[in-house]
């Protein structure tokens, strides 16, 4: 293992933000900035919320894009210092990380970062910094590729068990993803297409499937809110979701896995196609 070392190659005193919007985003983009915040539940960088979150956000994205890295050995005087923060707000912070497996502390040694692999990478948090750094496109395919072995399983379970509400969820959702596409209104959209895969999950009546929902969730928020969405969804990803619906209501268990399976596929390659235009 490598030596830890001292906390390095710090920035100055980092300011807290001057106004609330939705991280990542240009407010000149996002005429609606409240409607944005409240469709997306993105937690805030408002300078009048909690300094510990504020602080959290800091420290958590600098662990996440390798700004502090593995083995990395933080002083909690020193983040007082480098943040404006108290003591006890550090410590906050840092107690929340430790919960995530992101740092682990050991006393008179300090707060060692830790590598990766020890990381509890389905925390939707953790999910929102990965995407918010350079390696967003890496965390996408990551869980695109969850979403592929997943989803179409869930599909498939729904369409053999799930009920009368369920199935009127699933079908109204994706009938207010059709409606939202043709204006089109990428937030609307993505409110219907959050409750469309959540009730999707819980519908497949296995409690660990239903339990990956902020997963999915942080996906489709980071697709959106990074700019990796079509300005107008495209129609076929829209009729394969009231297929899918359809096909669960009416207890097509392969029709609803294939075309989920679809879906899934369908997401991840018009993100990576975006991506690549952009570079």
């Amino acid at each position: 293992m490598a030596q830890p070392t001292m906390l390095r190659h710090m920035p100055s005193r980092v300011g807290r933000p001057s106004r609330a919007t939705a991280p990542g985003v240009d407010p000149s983009d996002t005429p609606r900035d409240e409607r944005w915040e409240a469709a997306l539940a993105v937690t805030p960088r408002d300078p009048s919320g909690p300094l510990h979150e504020w602080l959290l956000d800091q420290l958590g994205t600098a662990v996440t894009d390798g700004t502090m890295a593995p083995d990395q050995i933080l002083r909690i005087e020193e983040l007082e210092e480098q943040y404006g923060v108290s003591r006890t707000v550090v410590r906050e912070a840092v107690k929340v990380l430790e919960s995530m497996s992101m740092v682990a502390s050991r006393r008179r040694i300090g707060i060692r970062v830790l590598p990766v692999e020890s990381w509890n990478v389905y925390d939707p948090r953790l999910i929102r910094w990965r995407l918010d750094g350079p390696g967003r496109m890496d965390q996408l395919t990551s869980i695109s590729q969850l979403r592929r072995g997943i989803e179409p399983l869930a599909a498939r379970l729904a369409a053999q068990q799930a009920d009368v509400d369920h199935a009127q969820a699933l079908t109204a959702a994706a009938t207010g993803m059709a409606v939202a596409a043709r204006i089109p209104d990428l937030i609307d959209y993505l409110g219907h297409d959050i409750a469309f895969h959540t009730t999707l999950l819980r519908a497949s009546g296995n409690e660990m499937i239903a339990a990956l929902a902020p997963v999915v969730r942080e996906v489709l928020v980071g697709r959106t809110h990074h700019h990796l969405m079509p300005s107008v969804p495209e129609p076929q990803a829209v009729r394969w979701h009231g297929q899918v619906a359809a096909a669960i209501a009416g207890g097509r268990v392969d029709e609803a896995e294939n075309t989920m399976r679809a879906i899934v596929d369908e997401s991840q390659t018009a993100m990576a196609a975006i991506a690549t235009a952009d570079h």
